[in-house]
């Protein structure tokens, strides 16, 4: 339709919009690929745009995708129309991601991931634009199925360096296209008096008069649409308050005027197909006993829709018109027809579609025909499409009790999907009187679940409580994994507001599926308890007998090793969970990987690594679409002692309801920070704060923060106290790095240098070198105190070598202002590599030092072989080198012997 539309010569005016298209298309002829969204209300002239565009980009290859209205429910039914064309490519592609094409396209079995169905797409692009520039039509994209338009945006999003250019079409509404918001866009307005004119002047299909035209261009509101349709409609109609596009409409639907029944009927099961197959029509058709020659005709007649190798309408509109303007029982027998001339063989999902449209009443063998939908659906990755034949399945169930196992099974696919506000709207539909126990328990579960999601303070760790009391006397084990999501949710929402205790409290009457004591156990042992009791089971059930705790519940493991002082262990969490992610393409777990790896990487202080770990999380958060971590940002930001990054995290954290909950160690961060930088009011105000109520695999941190600020700060009762607590943990985890810091702790307190030579010698046995370096500077600092200038000034050099080395610059600067004290004359620090660099361009020069191919680095960050070789072209000329094997002379770019 889009050569249709440029023929008739309808783009008039638009020099604004076509400049930014044509820019657009320039671009990508210069490999700086790009996406733009146009944007606008129904008949505005979007369609005539892109059709203009296409000729500036003469000499690209074009490819052409739609959303359909009534398609959404058919998992990436958009990727592939836009991929078909380029499949000769398929082959070129890395075995992961051809799989993934071929499962997301029903081609075979397996569900993928829309991380890798969108890289794998990318691969198919940028494959077909090495011969040619590649320019990607997308209309109606408001319609694009729920995993289509993840695809979309992942693919318009990694264009930078490619010739490809993208452009949407999208109509404007409430809600309408929103997910396109954050690519670049065009907003398409009404065009001027001067061209209306012009144009009813060139298109008008009848001779009209000043008076009439100039009512025409006030009834068009700019529309070129309207300007065409209404004079057919019989000149113009007097004004009401209806929009536009309905009166367009409208204007559609005249034409049936007069048409004979047969042509009719034609039209609407030509405009209940979305396939615009002719052979499906004509065989339904057929169903219906039309003749086929006449009524054809007459429908041709109208120009609503040509029937050739394709069956298109002129319009979007016009075929939504044709649609709305049958009655019911019409449209029930065209979907009855396709129904009956869809191969169920071929194409079961539609078909059963159709089944539903046609049905007038409940029907359970239809219900449970669009549940098998769904679980197709699912099995291709297509949550979305699952929830969608889920909703409908329960509009269709008869018997009360499928109703509500649908429901239940349709809110949860709805969750699954991310689209909460309609899973809460289905289970408000549930009449309470009719659940069982067991129901019940699931509802509070699925809001739980839905409350946490949407950050509403406590209601999701208390409604899960809720459940899992339910279900402690009807399914013990599952109670059992309640009362830990319950328990793990609190750990993220309600700090302070005494959730965890509420949790604790419930959790107590739960009764216990074996006489070995579990997870829950030992987490009611740490908080009822205390650690040295709790301690022992913790490590027990963190490694396992027969599998780790970090295969069940990796979040849960990685907290509970910090907490024991344990980093080589939750460095094995975070590389299990990075391997994990990258394996099964999940995004939420490649994003708590990434952000587990992070932190490892600042406690060890591989500061390259923390640096690139942080980009990676970024990058997989922007391909999926998601809001990306912040809590791990926040720790490097601290540990790197740059106080206007973090303020910027936490205004950005605090401005955004997705990332609430994600702060919870604000306070103990913080106090890091205002150490390094020696604000130690600040530190110990921070530190307190996040003490303060005790809370699990949080206090145990701030704790040597608290000790050090109070010191400095003269509270010697708040530094013993928390020295006491300090001890506790320590004693009981028995790990030589919880040890090492304790003793430097403890000689802040006590002023016994012995503390402080015990610290360095324990915290030297193992790969903390952040914390060896404090060690150092905390004794050095000790010494020049004492008046030991000599004796200091070997341990200052040594912290300031460390600390430097790690990334630690705050704490650095507190050692080079020693030295300074001293009567040292201390050099400017050399630049580190990494900071020369972005942080997307420090994971390319990591990844490629270590020996992985453009195309690996490409999959592992989610972006195109050209923008990996582009970020090369950029380090080489930073670093001043030339070649790959050159970035193996860069020492903080590699991770060292001593962190292997």
């Amino acid at each position: 339709m889009l050569t249709t539309s440029s023929r008739l010569g309808l783009v008039i005016g638009r020099h604004d919009e076509r400049h930014r298209l044509n820019e657009v298309i320039r671009n990508a002829a210069s490999s700086q690929g790009g996406a733009l969204v146009v944007k606008g209300e129904a008949g505005i002239g979007k369609t005539a745009l892109l059709a203009d565009a296409t000729l500036e980009a003469s000499a690209f290859r074009v490819v052409h995708a739609s959303g359909s209205e009534f398609e959404q429910e058919l998992p990436y039914a958009g990727v592939h129309q836009l991929c078909m064309p380029m499949l000769e490519h398929l082959t070129s592609l890395p075995p992961r991601h051809r799989d993934a094409l071929q499962v997301a396209f029903g081609l075979a079995d397996g569900t993928p991931e829309v991380l890798h169905v969108g890289l794998a797409a990318l691969g198919l692009l940028t494959a077909a634009a090495q011969d040619q520039p590649l320019l990607c039509l997308i209309e109606d994209a408001q319609w694009l199925d729920g995993e289509s338009l993840k695809a979309m945006i992942f693919l318009a999003r990694r264009l930078a360096t490619d010739p490809i250019a993208m452009l949407f079409a999208v109509r404007s509404g409430p809600g309408s296209g929103d997910e396109f918001d954050e690519l670049p866009g065009l907003l398409v307005g009404g065009l001027n008096d001067e061209d209306a004119k012009s144009l009813l002047t060139t298109r008008s299909p009848f001779p009209l008069d000043e008076q009439v035209r100039d009512r025409l261009v006030a009834e068009a509101q700019g529309s070129p649409l309207a300007l065409l349709e209404l004079p057919r409609a019989g000149g113009f109609v007097p004004p009401d308050g209806s929009s536009v596009p309905s009166r367009v409409e409208r204007g559609f639907q005249d034409r049936l005027t007069g048409l004979s029944d047969q042509a009719r009927t034609l039209l609407t099961v030509a405009s209940a197909d979305p396939t615009g197959d002719p052979s499906l029509l004509w065989t339904a058709a057929g169903h219906l006993g039309l003749d086929l020659t006449l009524a054809g005709a007459e429908a041709t007649g109208t120009g609503l829709a040509e029937f050739g190798h394709r069956v298109r309408f002129c319009h979007p509109l016009a075929r939504s018109a044709v649609y709305r303007a049958a009655p019911a029982a019409e449209r029930r027998l065209a979907h009855d027809a396709l129904a009956e001339s869809t191969d169920p063989q071929v194409a079961p999902d539609r078909r059963a579609w159709h089944r539903a449209q046609a049905s007038a009443s409940p029907d359970d063998d239809i219900a449970a025909e669009l549940e098998r939908c769904a679980s197709r659906a699912r099995a291709r990755g297509g949550v979305a499409a699952a929830a969608g034949f889920l909703e409908r399945s329960v509009a269709l169930s008869l018997a009360p009790g499928r109703r509500i196992e649908r429901t239940l099974a349709a809110g949860q696919a709805n969750l699954d999907a991310g689209l909460t506000d309609v899973a809460l709207e289905l289970l408000s539909t549930l009449k309470t009187a009719e659940l069982t126990e067991f129901q019940h328990a699931r509802v509070d579960l699925l809001r739980g679940r839905a409350a946490f999601t949407q950050h509403r303070d406590n209601a999701g760790p208390v409604l899960m409580t809720r459940a899992a009391s339910r279900l402690s006397t009807l399914d013990p084990p599952r109670a059992r994994d309640c009362f830990l999501d319950a328990f793990e949710m609190s750990l993220l929402v309600g700090r302070g507001g005494g959730v965890i205790h509420q949790v604790v409290t419930a959790a107590r009457s739960a009764a216990p599926t074996s006489d070995v004591p579990d997870l829950l156990d030992a987490l009611l042992e740490l908080v009822t308890s205390g650690y040295s009791t709790a301690t022992p089971l913790l490590r027990h059930i963190l490694h396992g007998d027969d599998e780790p705790l970090w295969v069940r519940r990796p979040a849960l493991a990685a907290m509970i090793a910090i907490e024991l002082w344990e980093p080589e262990t939750h460095t094995t969490i975070a590389e299990w969970l990075v391997k994990e992610g990258g394996e099964s393409g999940s995004p939420m777990l490649l994003q708590l990987g990434l952000a587990q790896k992070t932190i490892d990487a600042v406690i060890i202080g591989d500061i390259g690594q923390a640096i690139a770990a942080a980009a990676e999380e970024a990058a997989i958060a922007d391909a999926a679409g998601i809001v990306s971590l912040v809590y791990h940002r926040l720790h490097l930001a601290a540990h790197r002692g740059r106080r206007d990054e973090f303020r910027e995290l936490v205004r950005l954290a605090g401005n955004t309801p997705e990332r609430a909950g994600q702060v919870t160690n604000l306070d103990a961060t913080a106090a890091t920070l205002n150490n390094g930088l020696a604000d130690y009011p600040a530190a110990l105000a921070a530190a307190r704060r996040a003490t303060e109520h005790h809370d699990v695999f949080l206090t145990g941190l701030a704790l040597p923060e608290l000790i050090e600020a109070a010191v400095r700060c003269n509270d010697h009762a708040a530094a013993a106290t928390a020295l006491a607590g300090l001890t506790e943990r320590t004693e009981a985890s028995g790990t030589t790095v919880g040890q090492g810091i304790t003793a430097y702790a403890r000689g802040l307190v006590t002023g016994v240098e012995e503390h402080f030579r015990e610290a360095i010698e324990l915290l030297s046995e193992g790969r903390v070198v952040p914390y060896l370096g404090r060690a150092h500077l905390l004794y050095g600092e000790w010494l020049r105190r004492e008046g030991r200038r000599r004796d200091c000034r070997q341990h200052l050099h040594t912290a300031h070598e460390l600390l430097s080395q790690s990334g630690s610059e705050g704490f650095a600067r507190r050692a080079a202002g020693e030295l300074r004290a001293t009567g040292e004359r201390m050099h400017s620090r050399s630049v580190q590599a990494y900071e020369k660099l972005t942080g997307q361009e420090v994971a390319v020069a990591r990844l490629v030092a270590s020996g992985a191919t453009s195309n690996e680095v490409a999959g592992q960050l989610f972006i195109s072989k050209r923008t990996v070789d582009a970020h090369l072209r950029s380090i080489f000329r930073k670093l001043g080198i030339t070649s790959r094997r050159q970035l193996r002379d860069h020492p903080d770019l590699l991770v060292h012997d001593r962190f292997k």
